[in-house]
């Protein structure tokens, strides 16, 4: 069945699958290298680890596959502070005026003579930590608004970075919604740092999307030659806004040599490959999984123009399918938890079992393939299903 270009089938006549061949002919502006630059000249900073995993590679029928491991991001236990970090500071550097800041000390010294401003986010789990440890660089106070169904290990990392959490009655939707709410209600005295955008608020979320552009900067760097025009990128989905940045990277003008991107959801908050699948955005119910960091109903208005056009492919996966992941990762070195192993899951998926030849053959996958798999975050507490 065809819908907007794109093909929808069943993966093992289990999993939702969705694949669009034209993706790589499709164009887009590149990032700048602000982010970038402002990430590098962190004394934290360092690229995380890219591990290449000889025994995954011969699994899944490619030359080499490697783990980008985000499990110790710059202190924290996820890539999403690279977002959080650069939004914050440009949205503050704006309102100081004056002379440019060019790092966080710098920024908050300029913001002491003014009105204390609060940090407002919504999260599902790492977003939230990120936000309210740049609330803390910066000796502002922050307040974090969280789904009903999130680990109260989420919580207290939260709290451990000086954040306020509210947990709200519902899914991560109606958190969205009520630190928005609260955050207009405030005026300028907040500032809402989400990373996902919707009518009326696409400016924040597009500089977390630049933010992580470090990340496949990082990438193409330990590569050298970069993942290459028969390769693959595995990138777990909750908004889209990580994959928002990697179509950014990977369709860009520039680029030549362009690899295939997946995109990876829980088959119970699948909300990217329905909307994918339907040609229009989309919200689906969620429902509880362990893949708490991918928990979302609605993907982010200003990444899906980019996801409709620049995704090779989507694929859903289930709980048990990101446990079995979390524990091969765990063979190879890289301690990760479900949302993080969701791109092996996925990959998994995809490039073996029945009907994996059309689906590689769809991708542009072959043998002599590079893959990358994007491990978005550290093994934290998380439930078991059972």
């Amino acid at each position: 069945m065809d819908t907007v270009g794109g093909i929808i089938g069943i993966v093992a006549n289990l999993a939702p699958w969705y694949e669009y061949p034209r993706a790589r002919l499709w164009n887009c502006s590149g990032p700048s290298s602000n982010a970038f630059s402002f990430h590098a000249a962190w004394p934290e900073y360092s690229p995380t680890p890219l591990t290449e995993a000889p025994g995954l590679a011969e699994e899944l029928g490619v030359t080499r596959v490697f783990v980008k491991d985000e499990s110790a991001r710059m202190g924290l236990p996820a890539f999403k502070v690279l977002g959080a970090s650069w939004a914050v500071f440009r949205s503050l550097s704006g309102r100081v005026g004056g002379a440019a800041s060019s790092t966080f000390e710098e920024l908050a010294l300029r913001l002491r003579p003014m009105s204390p401003v609060e940090l407002v986010a919504a999260t599902d789990g790492n977003h939230g930590q990120a936000v309210a440890h740049v609330a803390g660089l910066l000796g502002l106070a922050c307040r974090v608004f969280l789904p009903d169904v999130v680990d109260p290990a989420v919580v207290a990392a939260i709290r451990e970075e000086g954040g306020v959490v509210t947990v709200v009655d519902g899914p991560y939707d109606e958190a969205v919604r009520r630190a928005a709410d609260l955050a207009q209600r405030a005026g300028p005295d907040a500032l809402l740092v989400q990373d996902t955008a919707w009518h009326g608020y696409q400016e924040i979320p597009g500089l977390v999307v630049e933010g992580y552009s470090t990340l496949f900067r990082e990438i193409d760097d330990q590569l050298g030659r970069g993942v290459g025009e028969r390769g693959l990128v595995a990138v777990p989905v909750g908004v889209g806004s990580l994959a928002q940045a990697a179509i950014a990277h990977y369709r860009r003008h520039a680029l030549v040599r362009r690899p295939a991107l997946l995109a990876i959801e829980p088959d119970t908050a699948a909300c990217v490959l329905a909307s994918l699948t339907a040609g229009e955005l989309k919200t689906v119910p969620t429902a509880d999984t362990v893949m708490t960091g991918l928990n979302c109903g609605t993907p982010s208005s200003l990444a899906w123009p980019q996801l409709r056009n620049g995704l090779n492919a989507a694929i859903a996966i289930s709980d048990d399918e990101a446990l079995q992941a979390v524990a091969d990762l765990e063979t190879v070195g890289v301690s990760t938890g479900p949302s993080g192993a969701a791109s092996l899951a996925g990959a998994r998926a995809a490039l073996t079992g029945e009907g994996s030849e059309e689906r590689r053959a769809g991708m542009g996958v072959d043998g002599t393939a590079t893959v990358v798999l994007l491990c978005t975050e550290g093994r934290t507490a998380y439930p078991t299903k059972g």
